[in-house]
């Protein structure tokens, strides 16, 4: 069974569009939501295990310019 993440992301001001184009072009995001609230994006992320998600979110998000701050909320059950 696939690892699936949802990621809160705050983006600098006037940076949403250009991180969700961003965000959508990585394989393992499911979908890439903009949202109102607290948060700007709300992302979902499969991969294989949980050391994939970590590369994801360190390695791969944290290069993208404009993020601020991401919160990353694992599923236990689907």
């Amino acid at each position: 069974m696939a690892t699936r993440a949802y990621i809160l992301i705050e983006t600098s001001v006037g940076k949403t569009s250009e991180v969700a184009a961003e965000l959508k072009e990585i394989a393992m995001m499911k979908s890439v939501d903009t949202v109102t609230g607290p948060f700007d994006i709300i992302a979902v992320a499969e991969a294989d295990d949980l050391p994939s998600i970590g590369d994801l979110i360190s390695d791969g998000m944290h290069s993208i310019s404009g993020i601020v701050k991401t919160i990353t909320c694992l599923s236990v059950r689907s």
